[in-house]
């Protein structure tokens, strides 16, 4: 055995540990805990994530519909496409049935954290532009600046670094596949022309950032599903038998893989985070750059993406797979993905794929690129660390393409569940000051109002920089070279 499969080896070991008997049931017990405490938020408002997409930002920023498309950009990414098929190749057909379960109770967790960090946002340098996510609200709400810091630095390495590399790598598997190329030329030019077009697209500024995805995500998401749709109805008759193993293999009714349920419910809890992100940390980010009249809307909205990711892109993607019978106990990524479209519609299909995970994967390394920029901001404003993180994106682009797939997966295993332990570990205390929220949200919308916050709204709320009372937001809108935001009192 070579050193690299040792390492690889190594960092398998460490995850089944790390996640089976730490991360699994604390990402159970706190989205179940959020889901009790805020009355299944996730589910009964979701008419209201609709309708909170219409808000417009009163000052040219970010709006609630491009702070999701940022957030959908790293979201609806790998995980879709190579993710899935990684989760039944491995756990059997009934970790969809997890990714389910983990979409669901996990969508009150990201509106708990996404809810805070709109919350406790900071102003961007140029105007109507915010700054934020779990850094900010562990320093400010916990007085916690090196939980704040730590944090940080781990986001940075999952979404700058590792998940950067996933994206490239995936990129670079769709392609080999669909050239027919694998070889190491081959990957150090495909590697060094994401390189370049990552570099040409990182330095535009946050609201660059959004309207390029505002177009990428709408575009790469109908396209997938219109091709799966197709896939799907070509094969209507065999859909209730997917479904039926679905439920099946989740509780261990049929044995595949040699896992039974043991092994489903770790990857589709695992696959599942990583698609959608719930209580990960990485959507707080993006929920904290948009301009809107109160946190809950964030919130609610970002609730939404963990479903578009999951209910919807997800499962169209594990129809398409089981609909080819695939390979199990034998790890497999977007090449699975891409053998499913190519034996269903023929070869073009192939093709298809690789521009569909070329634009997923691409707008994914901007999200994720955003993530990182985010949180460096926090921990220093040095011009020259950010440069040095925008050199070190790039290279991992590179070193993506040219790196083993599963070694390059099970290393963000790792990095991300340190994520989700950290920022789950400081929303479990400072939930309640979501639902304090909410409870003021909910008091508005009975009243037939457009929901406006101010922090005076609920007492006792410190070191809260934005959300001024009426009488001082004069003052902070001069400060801030902007102009004074319109408070909205009715619908």
């Amino acid at each position: 055995m070579s050193m690299i499969d040792t390492l690889d080896a190594f960092i398998l070991d460490v995850n089944d540990v790390f996640w089976t008997y730490l991360l699994i049931p604390l990402v159970a017990v706190a989205g179940l805990w959020f889901t009790f405490r805020s009355k299944a938020v996730q589910l009964r408002l979701v008419p209201e994530m609709f309708r909170v997409f219409r808000d417009r930002p009163a000052n040219g920023g970010v709006s609630p519909f491009g702070a999701f498309t940022i957030s959908a950009a790293a979201r609806i990414g790998t995980g879709n496409i190579a993710g899935v098929a990684t989760a039944i190749t491995l756990g059997g057909a009934g970790a969809v049935f997890w990714m389910w379960v983990m979409a669901i109770v996990g969508g009150a967790s990201a509106f708990v954290e996404s809810t805070l960090a709109q919350l406790y946002k900071s102003r961007g340098k140029e105007p109507g532009t915010f700054r934020g996510g779990p850094a900010y609200y562990m320093q400010r709400a916990l007085g916690k600046r090196w939980l704040g810091v730590l944090f940080a630095v781990l986001i940075t390495l999952t979404f700058g670094f590792v998940l950067t590399a996933v994206q490239s790598n995936t990129i670079t598997v769709a392609a080999g596949g669909s050239f027919g190329d694998t070889g190491t030329t081959f990957k150090w030019v495909l590697g060094g022309a994401l390189a370049v077009m990552l570099a040409l697209a990182v330095f535009y500024g946050v609201k660059r950032i959004a309207r390029v995805t505002q177009v990428l995500i709408p575009t790469m998401v109908g396209l997938y599903l219109l091709l799966g749709t197709v896939i799907v109805l070509l094969n209507i008759s065999s859909v209730p038998g997917m479904l039926a193993d679905i439920v099946a293999g989740a509780f261990g009714f049929r044995e595949v893989a040699g896992g039974a349920v043991g092994t489903a419910i770790l990857q589709g809890v695992r696959r599942g985070m990583f698609s959608n992100e719930a209580g990960m940390g990485s959507g707080p980010n993006a929920a904290a750059a948009a301009e809107t009249s109160h946190p809950v809307k964030q919130g609610l909205v970002q609730t939404l993406g963990v479903y578009v990711d999951t209910i919807v892109v997800c499962t169209m993607t594990a129809l398409i797979i089981l609909s080819a019978n695939p390979t199990l106990g034998e790890r497999g990524g977007a090449d699975v993905t891409q053998t499913a479209f190519s034996d269903a519609l023929g070869g073009w299909a192939g093709h298809a794929l690789t521009l569909v995970v070329f634009m997923v994967a691409f707008s994914s390394m901007i999200g994720n690129y955003y993530y990182g920029e985010s949180n460096i901001e926090f921990i220093t404003e040095r011009r020259s660390v950010m440069n040095s993180y925008r050199a070190v994106v790039i290279g991992c682009v590179l070193l993506g393409a040219l790196g083993k797939v599963s070694i390059v997966w099970n290393l963000a295993d790792i990095t991300m569940g340190a994520m989700v332990l950290v920022n789950l570990l400081a929303i479990l205390p400072l939930s309640v000051i979501a639902f304090k929220l909410l409870d003021d949200y909910m008091a508005q919308r009975r009243q037939g109002l457009d929901p406006v916050f101010t922090r005076d709204r609920v007492p006792g709320l410190k070191n809260v920089e934005c959300w001024e009372p009426a009488a001082e937001q004069e003052p902070a809108a001069a400060q801030a070279g902007r102009e004074p935001a319109r408070v909205r009192t009715a619908k």
